[in-house]
């Protein structure tokens, strides 16, 4: 058992946090910027919650942070009351935002100054795999930390993986998004497509998802896009924020994203219909919309 904490208690990190006490019986204080509902956590769980991020990590073996961007990870780890002013000597922090490369070399860097250990760790699966306690986590960092950090995050996640030094975490977390932007407007005009075309789309489904054209959205989504169901997953803003990242990045290193940008500019319609909440297989929404005009 381990004193650990964890930081940010949304849709993804109070269900992840859960699992760190139900299935790896470890000592954990949460954190989050509403307090009612980490004493929430607490109740649920039989946990502690702490008032700061800084009172949070207060002693910890491990410091697990789950928040929105860049800057609400730098106010809850460097900023006044963070976690890293009471981050101790040989504690590892372990980041599973899906943040810029950038903040993970910057923070690995600050934890080192510290005798601390830093991990960028975003996940991938979406609610239903942080409540199933089965996420993909995408590490960066030393390997040493990896190792000694790896049985911790096994307690929420079906595979764990060190991709590189730090930042490689959030770079694979990128390709993860690009891939995914491109497979669901693939997967939006196809079911498009079939309905125009008067066939049946579960028919037409039944018949395709055995072969190249099958994908995890695909079998998870068809049927709720069909009928325009769109509160299954990750909302529309953050993946238009992932995306925004994938876009800046790919701009630094020189890669070139042509369906990646026009995907993202896609979901910017979205959030004009008012779908900002909605998960991202509504992208089949703005095709259906466009019969409307």
């Amino acid at each position: 058992m381990a004193k650990v904490a964890f930081i940010g208690l949304g849709v993804m990190g109070y269900p992840m946090a859960g699992y760190l006490k139900t299935k790896g019986g470890h000592d954990v204080t949460v954190y989050n910027r509403t307090t009612s509902k980490a004493e929430k956590w607490a109740s649920e769980f039989g946990g502690n919650f702490a008032r700061t991020p800084q009172e949070a990590a207060e002693g910890c073996d491990f410091v697990f942070a789950c928040v929105g961007n860049d800057n609400d990870l730098r106010a809850v780890t460097t900023g006044p009351e963070g976690a890293f002013h009471s981050l101790k000597s040989g504690a590892i922090f372990i980041d599973n935002t899906t943040a810029s490369a950038d903040v993970a070399r910057e923070l690995h860097a600050a934890a080192k100054e510290k005798g601390a250990g830093f991990i960028d760790a975003p996940v991938s699966g979406g609610q239903a795999g942080a409540e199933n306690g089965v996420l993909t986590v995408m590490c960066g960092g030393d390997q040493t930390d990896f190792n000694t950090a790896k049985p911790v995050i096994e307690c929420f996640a079906k595979f764990v993986g060190l991709m590189g030094e730090s930042g490689a975490g959030q770079l694979t977390k990128m390709v993860n998004q690009i891939c995914i932007a491109g497979l669901v407007q693939g997967l939006s005009e196809a079911i498009h497509f079939a309905k125009k075309a008067d066939l049946d789309v579960e028919t037409v489904i039944s018949a395709i998802r055995g072969g190249a054209a099958q994908s995890w959205q695909m079998e998870n989504r068809w049927e709720t896009m069909e009928v325009g169901k769109f509160d299954y997953g990750f909302a529309v803003d953050w993946m238009r924020k992932d995306l925004g990242i994938c876009l800046q990045t790919a701009n630094e290193t020189g890669a070139r994203l042509p369906v990646t940008a026009l995907v993202d500019q896609f979901y910017a319609e979205i959030q004009a219909m008012g779908g900002n909440r909605w998960d991202t297989s509504s992208l089949i929404a703005r095709l259906e919309n466009a019969d409307k005009k």
